[in-house]
């Protein structure tokens, strides 16, 4: 049974990971590991509406702006939206995307310049806390639009008016009504010629938008209309093609469609060298998406490559000591995780955060630096320097209480993850005294039947049965249980992972074997469906059965799972020694 550190953006992810031992269960939905392998107000705003034949000229300024922002290690490297959707395209070093502007071309238009003030008029609400004004607006606009719709009016003026309300609804975070404004969209731009002015763009930020909705298919079809237009008219060397691609390449990985991502990537990656040159800071966001696409597929030696690219352009922009240095180390780090290299991969995380640090590139209780002290956390434990990543999580700890206060409910996961530490290390006092306080936090902060606070509550009856206080450990299995099966349903992993808790409690307060059993049965069952039946997962609790059924005498039922427990050892063996 695994327990791992939390991370600041939990996620699942249960293949590859670098995990603390020790004698707990591993919440899927609620902890996140390191993905490497180590080897050993009022309404009263002006409305938008569309002028009547605004657009005049063949070619404008083009929205170059892709709504859900290209990822470096969870960090963004864009925001959604530009100050203006029909304004420049900035993609520059690690925050913005590639300044390509269209310096040589008209100014654009009053219509565009009014959708533009449009989406930053929404844009001003929401970051103002205004999202009811902001809806106003956007409906107030699409029944406009609409109403001309109904008319008889479908060309690429409504296309232009629609595309900016469902980027607006999408900053606001309304899926739903921006998957139906597509639908309409779609009616609409299949009437249109490919000739039409801001088409491509319009396709482009449509690619975008099914993208976030999970609606991988209809996004490549948007990007290929996006790109056939654009090297029809530019060529296909073309920079104006990079964020289509870029936005394509993201889709066709998130599809498991890898080679073809890369193959998109590589092709982003040329047109840029041919463009700005091999050393141009414009190269970092596909050198980025790369590299992480190429970890995720597990072929770290392959990822090198574009991370030290990466590193030594910022190196010779902005000298040794920049932030972005630090960040590029950081990602080199997680490569050499990944290779196998700890040692290589601990310095260039401690070099990482001394250069952030030092640089005061950004505040000390920043999720990336967090996240990077995490890490390094996880390597040194795994490594066998269990001291060193202590101090790190408690640094961690100290840093959250300091710039949000010792009740705030962020401290949560760095008590988790110092209590796993000291668990490790067989300190049961110290972890039971940090998942107490973890638990009163989380219990004035959720409701009492929130399945969140079920992670540090199993931990806590982890951690009391190690302490051999089994009934109060009992207690707090039972309760996880009963909140997990309720949120989650009784044939889910949490459920199993708290029956696997509960029957360890139980074996020690010396419970019915019979319903222990039932327990264990209940939880093979659940691990063979989530994990498969020849899983590592299976092949432990088949131990436990094994043991309950030969207790209680059932010799029937344990012959032909001894067999089966003995090929899956056969095979994992193999699986080592391979």
């Amino acid at each position: 049974m695994v327990a791992s550190l939390l991370l600041p953006s939990p996620s699942s992810n249960r293949m590859g990971k670098v995990c603390l031992h020790m004698h707990s269960n591993q919440l899927q939905k609620s902890i996140m590991c390191l993905s490497v392998h180590i080897q050993n107000k009022g309404s009263n705003s002006k409305l938008y509406m569309i002028p009547g034949g605004a657009i005049s000229c063949r070619r404008m300024f083009r929205p170059l702006t892709v709504v859900g922002s290209l990822e470096l290690d969870g960090t963004h490297l864009g925001n959604q939206s530009s100050s203006s959707v029909w304004g420049r395209n900035n993609i520059q070093g690690s925050t913005k995307l590639l300044d390509n502007s269209r310096d040589t071309l008209e100014e654009p238009s009053d219509f565009e310049r009014q959708l533009g003030e449009l989406f930053d008029k929404v844009k001003t609400m929401i970051k103002m806390g205004n999202k009811k004004d902001a809806i106003n607006l956007l409906q107030a606009n699409y029944e406009a639009v609409k109403e001309q719709m109904d008319a008889g009016a479908r060309g690429i003026e409504e296309a232009a008016m629609l595309d900016i309300i469902a980027l607006g609804y999408m900053a606001i975070g309304k899926l739903k009504r921006v998957g139906s404004l597509l639908d309409l969209l779609n009616e609409v731009i299949d009437g249109l010629k490919d000739d039409e002015p801001l088409l491509d763009s319009i396709l482009t930020h449509m690619g975008s938008m099914y993208s976030s909705l999970g609606k991988f298919e209809k996004s490549v079809l948007a990007y290929r209309r996006s790109l056939g237009i654009s090297e029809s008219e530019y060529g296909k060397s073309s920079t104006f093609l990079v964020v289509p691609l870029l936005g394509m390449a993201k889709v066709l990985g998130s599809m498991g469609r890898a080679t073809q991502a890369v193959s998109v990537y590589r092709r982003v990656i040329t047109i840029l060298e041919l463009s700005k040159g091999a050393e141009s800071r414009d190269l970092v966001v596909p050198l980025l998406s790369l590299g992480n696409l190429l970890i995720k597929e597990g072929r770290a030696m392959d990822a090198e490559s574009p991370f030290l690219r990466i590193l030594n352009i910022y190196k010779k922009l902005y000298g040794e000591n920049d932030g972005r240095v630090g960040m590029a180390m950081s990602s080199l780090a997680r490569v050499q995780c990944a290779k196998g290299n700890a040692d290589e991969a601990i310095q260039l995380y401690r070099d990482a955060i001394h250069i952030l640090k030092d640089s005061k590139y950004m505040p000390l209780d920043d999720n990336i630096m967090e996240r990077m002290r995490i890490e390094l956390a996880q390597v040194l434990h795994i490594v066998g320097r269990g001291n060193e990543g202590r101090e790190l999580l408690g640094e961690c700890l100290f840093i959250a209480e300091k710039y949000k206060g010792k009740e705030h409910p962020s401290l949560v996961p760095h008590l988790v993850n110092l209590a796993t530490s000291y668990s490790n290390s067989k300190n049961f006092v110290e972890a039971e005294r940090l998942l107490r306080r973890s638990l009163q936090i989380m219990m004035k902060t959720v409701d009492s039947d929130d399945q969140s606070i079920t992670f540090p509550m199993l931990n806590l009856a982890v951690t009391l049965h190690n302490l051999h206080q089994y009934a109060e450990a009992e207690e707090l299995a039972l309760e996880v249980l009963r909140i997990r099966e309720k949120a989650f349903g009784k044939e889910s992993i949490p459920v199993g992972e708290a029956l696997d808790c509960l029957v360890s409690i139980q074996t020690k307060l010396e419970k019915d074997d019979t319903e222990l059993l039932e327990h264990l049965k209940r939880v093979l069952a659940i691990q063979e469906r989530k994990f498969g039946h020849e899983s590592e997962e299976v092949m432990m609790t088949l131990e436990k059965v094994i043991f309950f059924l030969d207790k209680l005498g059932m010799r029937d039922e344990k012959f032909p799972l001894r067999r089966r427990l003995s090929l899956l050892r056969t095979k994992y063996e193999n699986m080592v020694r391979y």
